[in-house]
């Protein structure tokens, strides 16, 4: 910065150049009081911050602020002096949605986010179409592992149809100081485990689930069929929301749909949901029926009878006439108080839950062989420091856990000798990095859960839901009950 007339063309009429350090007190000096207090209660905040993350190289960032508030050498708000109308216009704009984005990414990082209903593995608890704000200080907030990232979407821009997030840097991952602990019977929101490795085009089932149908090769093969395959860090996966049934250290069964945690049972959710088949009189179910009772329009099914089942049907008790007809028969999860109201009804001949088959693709593969989704396990659950022996049958058990989850890419069991082998050395033990937890859906005969692909590791764990801001029954106009206002701020259980 220069004084003086600088206009002339002598250089005896010029000032001498301020020095940078002239030119700094200057501008210091230049600083009214009121902002001098207003930079001090943002450093106060921005270094209780800093100790809060934990890690003191972002502490360096408070030169930047210091430079905004005081100095400014970078010339952030140079469009304020433009002459361009159009461009302040532009540029005022432009600002106040970095601003807002800015404010967002750490709300949403640090505090809490909204999230959508999208699946009914946790119906009645919550509904489809039910908008959640998502409390992530509880368990505590995590530490960005992708920290370049558009604050707005999960992993693929809307429109754009791009990948939301720039994979470089990945920081290691680092959880904050929270409330408290995950406890049994919390609704939990967390990254899909098995959601590393996506197929584009066919998301549901899952990556892995396809290749046991299809075969890797084949996936590979035809991107035309199951699009580009990709892989995404820990927080960019999908975001799932199921009950937590068990905890780190545990072991765990289920018998009859019963969960069993260290040998005793816990008790059901109050709107846990079983399959079953219920079956009329005569007739058949009304829309009226279906909305008294409460089942969702998607859950509405009528079972197709095949005069090759009429004997199976006999056989279960279910009602066949002498002329060899079958009344109508429906299949729905229904809650405990569903089942009591249709047992109770003078309409309805028989209601019989549906059992389980073995046959599903269930955690873990070659162990659950004879296992259903109503009679499984038992599997413990590993905790952070515990130690376990490494053997071929619970390798099959923990092989992601440790393979992928905590690092160990290299981790095999070599069929030659039965042995483990973790960076090229063999393996009896192995002590575990982290906390796992198993997640279970309220739906139980419908949930995609840990039952299929296993447990939830702590780093892909984001919050708790802790209300229901708005929800919407998509099998309804907006002013035909469309808007459902008794859940509307509503606390989630």
């Amino acid at each position: 910065m220069t004084t003086g007339n600088t206009n002339s063309p002598s250089s005896d009429n010029r000032q001498p150049a301020q020095s940078f350090a002239d030119d700094f007190k200057a501008r210091v000096k230049a600083n009214s009081r009121t902002r001098f207090i207003r930079f001090a209660i943002v450093s106060v905040i921005f270094f209780a911050w800093v100790a809060w993350l934990g890690n003191w190289w972002v502490a360096l960032l408070w030169i930047l602020l210091f430079d905004i508030y005081i100095t400014g050498y970078i010339p952030l708000t140079w469009w304020k002096k433009s002459k361009s109308a159009t461009v302040r216009t532009v540029m005022s704009w432009v600002d106040a949605i970095v601003y807002a984005l800015v404010l967002v990414y750490f709300v949403f990082t640090f505090i809490g986010q909204n999230y959508q209903i999208p699946s009914s593995s946790l119906e009645k608890s919550l509904l489809v179409g039910d908008y959640l704000w998502v409390n992530k200080m509880v368990y505590g907030p995590r530490v960005p592992q992708t920290p370049l990232h558009f604050p707005l979407a999960q992993n693929t821009l809307p429109i754009l149809g791009t990948k939301s997030y720039i994979e470089h840097p990945q920081w290691t991952y680092h959880r904050l100081k929270g409330l408290g602990n995950i406890e049994r019977g919390d609704i939990v929101v967390f990254n899909f485990p098995a959601g590393d490795t996506v197929a584009l085009k066919v998301q549901n089932p899952d990556y892995y689930s396809l290749v046991k149908m299809y075969g890797r090769e084949a996936i590979l093969r035809n991107p035309q069929t199951f699009g580009e395959v990709v892989w995404r860090p820990v927080d960019r996966r999908e975001n799932y929301v199921k009950r937590c049934v068990g905890l780190p250290g545990e072991r765990i069964r289920i018998s009859d749909g019963v969960i069993y945690i260290n040998g005793d049972s816990i008790p059901q959710p109050e709107e846990a949901q079983f399959n079953y088949y219920y079956q009329l009189k005569e007739g058949r179910m009304t829309e009226a029926d279906f909305e008294r009772l409460g089942v969702a329009v998607d859950d509405r099914h009528e079972v197709q009878v095949n005069p090759s089942d009429i004997p199976g049907l006999k056989a279960l008790g279910f009602t066949v006439k002498d002329d060899g007809t079958v009344p109508t028969l429906y299949l729905s999860p229904l809650t405990k108080s569903m089942v009591a109201t249709l047992k109770a009804d003078p309409s309805v001949a028989n209601v019989m839950r549906m059992p389980a088959v073995t046959g599903e693709y269930l955690f873990p593969e070659g162990v659950s062989d004879n296992w259903t989704r109503a009679d499984w396990g038992e599997v413990w659950i590993p905790a952070k420091g515990a130690t376990i022996r490494l053997t071929p049958k619970n390798w099959a058990v923990y092989e992601r856990a440790i393979r992928v989850y905590e690092g160990n890419s290299d981790a095999h069991l070599d069929p030659t000798d039965g042995k483990v082998y973790i960076n090229g050395q063999p393996a009896d033990t192995y002590t575990f990095k982290m906390d796992y937890y198993f997640m279970m859906g309220d739906n139980r005969d419908n949930s995609l859960d840990s039952r299929y692909w296993g447990f939830v590791p702590e780093d892909h764990i984001v919050g708790r839901p802790e209300m229901v801001l708005v929800s919407f029954d998509k099998d309804r106009s907006l002013f035909n009950g469309g808007l459902r206002w008794d859940r509307v701020l509503t606390r989630v259980k």
